[in-house]
Order: C-alpha cells, then structure tokens, then sequence
C-alpha cells in the first residue's frame, strides 16, 4: 500500500485487552495491511463525538459482546448502539465502505431494517459457506471458490434480510452468511480475521461465556486445523484492495 493511502479503521467492542489486541493484528494480517495503517478504536472505552470518515478508506466492525438481539442491554451496550446508529445512518447514505464480521452482521441488518434474532445463532465451528450467484459476481469474492470453509461462533444471526439487501452467501444452519447493502457495505457471520491459532486463542479468552459447548472447543479447533479456513481471509483482502484511498 502507498503510504499516502487513507488507513482503515477498526471499531472494536471487546473488553478484554487480550482479546481486542490480538482481534487487531488478525484483522492486520487478513486484510494485508501494517497494524498502524488500521486504526483500531475501542468503543467500549470511548465513543468519538466528531468522527470524520474522510480520514479512512473504509471502516472494519469486528466481534464482541454485544447482540442485537438481547433483551437485557447494559447502559454501556445502548450507548454504543446509539453512537453506531449514527455511523450507519451516514455509512449507508454516502455507500461508504464498510465491513462488518460477527457483530457487524446484528449492526448492518438492524441499520437495514432487517430481522435480527437468536433463530440461526451458531455454536463456536468450521462450517461451510456457499456463494450465491450474487456473491459470485461480487469482487469481494474474487479469487475463492463457490464453497469454502470459515469459523463462525455468534449468539444471533440474520432472521429476515433488509428489503433492499443482496443475500452474498449461505449456510446450512444459517441461511445468511454474508449480505451487501447498496454497494459498499458488507457483513459476515462468520469471521474471515481468523485462523486456527488465532481461533483457539479466541475460544480459550471466551471460555465459559455460552459461545461453545464444554468440549466442543477442542473439535473446532481440530477442525480449523484440517480444513483451509484461512483462505476466507481473500475476502478482507478484497475490500482493502477494492476500497484503499489516497489522501488528497
């Protein structure tokens, strides 16, 4: 990358210092870029009042705590919906380019009028993921075949897309892998930022907090470690390579 190009910015809304650290190197490292050319920002310390998308070249939402669909929400969870509805609001109308994995997928939907719940939520794995047609056609999925292997673990997932959404990619258990709003916002359920390594490094930082079964870590990772999972990491790579802007 030109070191005159615009960084990305990373939102992140993990508590744990661990866990928000390694989630910005693994991002780094899928998306091709040095970790000072993704400004990560943790929202669960502070929120900016005046934050001016001109400065980046894109925005990158990662996992956390956070779900759209919970019923109890701490004062912290609704401040920082509040301060993403108003990103959204302006992401969507300029198309700016955004990506969203995990939690992103409860954000976008939710920004897009769509249906967020618990139904299609999944248990800490390796699944496979299959493009649509759409998907196929879609650069962002330039350079992966039509069905490939990716980790996912979240509580809820994409119930009814937004009316205006283009379903990307499916699953079996969760027929939403992957959406576009417009033409520059995307999400995932599944999370193209990890490996194996940086997958067991995240099961073991989230143990007991309800996204696995007892036991069942040590089959995903397994399976992480059989199956080319890293390769859905070509699609993080795509939107740098798409959307990387040069200052003025």
């Amino acid at each position: 990358m030109s070191t005159s190009a615009k960084p990305f910015l990373l939102l992140s809304t993990r508590g744990e210092d661990a866990a928000a650290h390694a989630e910005h190197l693994s991002f780094a490292r899928r998306c091709g870029l040095a970790p000072a050319k993704l400004h990560q920002i943790r929202l669960e310390q502070s929120r900016p009042a005046n934050l001016n998308l001109d400065n980046y070249s894109g925005v990158i939402v990662g996992g956390g705590p956070f779900n759209a669909s919970d019923d109890d929400k701490s004062y912290l969870q609704k401040e920082v919906e509040t301060w993403f509805e108003d990103l959204l609001a302006e992401v969507l109308e300029r198309d700016f380019p955004f990506f969203g994995a995990c939690y992103g997928v409860g954000l976008l939907g939710t920004a897009g009028h769509g249906r967020v719940s618990r139904k299609h939520g999944e248990q800490a794995a390796v699944i496979e993921v299959a493009a649509t047609p759409d998907g196929e056609a879609d650069p962002i999925l330039e350079g992966l075949p039509a069905r490939f292997h990716a980790i996912v673990g979240r509580k809820e997932a994409i119930e009814e897309l937004p009316g205006d959404a283009t379903l990307l990619a499916t699953g079996k258990d969760c027929p939403v892998q992957m959406f576009r709003l417009g033409h520059n916002a995307y999400a995932t359920q599944f999370h193209p930022e990890l490996d194996a390594n940086t997958f067991a490094q995240r099961l073991l930082i989230y143990a007991n907090q309800g996204y696995y079964l007892p036991g069942t870590d040590l089959e995903a990772v397994s399976a992480a470690r059989q199956l080319d999972v890293a390769r859905s990491g070509r699609i993080l790579q795509n939107f740098v390579r798409l959307h990387t802007a040069c200052r003025g």
